[in-house]
């Protein structure tokens, strides 16, 4: 049973602006995924908009928004399969058995200036 939808679209420039910021990339990504997105090297702006993407629709999901959740507690992952997951921490982890929903189903996508993420939450 679907207990929750949430897409979201992020402008590839507003990484690219972030990445001039000192600390924030920090702020918003969990350590992985920094150093999984510095390893795509061209492609670190749209590697974090597409993460970025990825949290917001997560709240967007839950139906409370990200009131309460750290983004750092929400991690994007790659499997072996090369398929995006998401990898939920303390806050995030908490928001996510408030919610009743087991397992979560991502999908990523960009392309030159936007990133978009999809989240479906399944119980």
């Amino acid at each position: 049973m679907i207990v929750g939808i949430g897409v979201d679209i992020v402008h590839v420039d507003r990484m690219k602006r972030w990445l001039g910021v000192p600390g924030i990339v920090e702020r918003y990504f969990h350590p992985d995924e920094i150093h999984d997105a510095r390893a795509r090297k061209s492609a670190l702006h749209l590697s974090l908009a597409a993460r970025f993407a990825a949290k917001e629709a997560l709240g967007k999901a839950f139906g409370s928004g990200l009131k309460g959740i750290k983004l750092k507690d929400i991690q994007v992952v790659t499997n072996h399969n090369g398929k995006p997951d998401i990898c939920v921490h303390s806050t995030a982890l908490a928001a996510l058995k408030a919610s009743g929903a087991e397992t979560i189903h991502l999908s990523l996508t960009h392309e030159h200036e936007n990133a978009v993420a999809m989240v479906v939450l399944e119980k």
